[in-house]
């Protein structure tokens, strides 16, 4: 892994979650996928099945972020519109591919596949297919940007077929540190000076009530092991004189 920081956005497509009909999980699926891998989640977009929508988001995110992960709308639906979107989104042209439909004979005879499921065919000219290892109608992938099935346990799956293409940069760490008994304002001073100190690292408080016992987590977040080793006896320091 290098030292450049990598970035991905994510575009959440459906009027299922804009009305709350369905409650999002993917976001944090591929967040915790891509942490690891050194890639940081930058933005997040909930939009709906339109078309220009769509478009005008994936052109957008894909100018802005090394990666883009789409969700939603590639099922065998009138109203599944991504692929088409993503075509339009690069001017390619878009039909249906022998290797994916290949993908689809895995579970369907030659008499299911009829035009609906057919649809889960149609491939953005030079993209790449993403292999769906629970449902076998495939994503794909057009250059930076990944398009990925809405249902979340059919899009955890296709993670892995992605997982050795993303070129990942330095991995941001991590530490948590208990402060049982303080409330979020006893801390805000001494942790402006804390980040002040240290500028290349994140520091939020994220306070917890359990029954009768109430305190505020400390997490700080940065590349530098040891710069967040200093930050984080530091943090022990302020709860010790609380």
């Amino acid at each position: 892994m290098g030292e450049k920081i990598v970035t991905a956005g994510v575009i959440l497509i459906g009027d299922e979650l804009l009305s709350g009909r369905t409650q999002d999980t993917n976001l944090g699926t591929i967040a915790k996928f891509l942490t690891p891998l050194g890639v940081d989640i930058k933005e997040a977009r909930i939009i709906a099945d339109d078309a220009k929508t769509i478009t005008r988001t994936v052109r957008e995110f894909a100018a802005c972020f090394d990666y883009v992960f789409t969700t939603g709308g590639i099922g065998p639906t009138h109203d599944d519109i991504t692929a088409d979107c993503i075509a339009d989104a690069f001017n390619v042209g878009i039909s249906e591919r022998e290797d994916a439909l290949n993908e689809l004979r895995v579970r369907y005879s030659e008499e299911e596949l009829n035009p609906a499921r057919r649809r889960m065919a149609r491939i953005p000219d030079g993209a790449s297919l993403i292999i769906n290892p629970v449902s076998q109608a495939p994503g794909f992938q057009t250059r930076n940007v990944f398009t990925l099935a809405g249902v979340p346990s059919i899009m955890k799956g296709m993670l892995v077929d992605i997982a050795p293409r993303i070129e990942g940069g330095m991995q941001l760490l991590s530490i948590t540190v208990p402060a049982p008994g303080m409330g979020e304002g006893d801390a805000a001073g001494p942790l402006a000076k804390i980040e002040a100190e240290f500028p290349t690292v994140s520091i939020g408080s994220y306070p917890y009530f359990e029954n009768d016992r109430h305190g505020v987590n400390f997490v700080a977040r940065g590349r530098d092991r040891d710069v967040l080793e200093q930050v984080e006896a530091k943090l022990f320091a302020l709860v010790d004189e609380y």
